[in-house]
């Protein structure tokens, strides 16, 4: 429709840029509600730690000094957000990116995408060589997702015995 919107044949509005910054420890509940709407698309029967309180987990995320929480933000709204830091025990190179979460209001927009890419950049920047993380096995879009930035199965990494999750690598490459 060449930048129209299909209905009344005005303009569509050009969208306002994307920012990915750091998050801020004010910003935790934010962080945390974003999460539990993300996480309830894949989780059918109520969320893990559902009595757990996540806006003091996640301003520890944010305060963590071996760590790093990233915030994709448009017109001031926090529309996504990263959280990463190297694993215990791991060897050296080696990050893990714990929670990675777009709002599902705004799937499909280039949020997640944007958001990847900016971790990539963290992790080299940081001297990272690979990344980690466990996907829920039931959540096949964030599957598709990290497949498409090229996540692999990873053939050392396994989840606990019982776990629902995958555990998937990707090489964090020099540009």
């Amino acid at each position: 429709m060449d930048g129209m919107d299909g209905m009344d044949g005005t303009p569509l509005a050009a969208a306002a840029p994307l920012l990915v910054r750091t998050a801020l420890p004010a910003e935790a509940g934010v962080l945390a509600g974003l999460m539990a709407r993300a996480r309830s698309t894949y989780y059918p029967d109520g969320l893990p730690d559902a009595g757990a309180d996540w806006i003091a987990r996640w301003r520890e995320a944010v305060e963590r000094p071996d760590g790093q929480v990233l915030c994709a933000v448009r017109e001031g709204r926090v529309l996504g957000l990263a959280s990463f830091r190297p694993p215990p025990g791991a060897s050296a190179g080696t990050v893990m990116l714990y929670q990675f979460h777009v709002d599902p209001g705004h799937w499909g927009a280039g949020i997640g995408t944007a958001l990847h890419a900016a971790c990539a950049g963290q992790w080299r920047a940081d001297g990272h060589r690979r990344a980690v993380l466990e996907v829920h096995a039931d959540n096949q879009r964030a599957q598709r997702f990290y497949a498409g930035r090229g996540w692999l199965p990873d053939p050392v990494g396994r989840p606990a015995p019982g776990s629902h999750h995958l555990s998937l690598t990707y090489a964090v490459t020099r540009e």
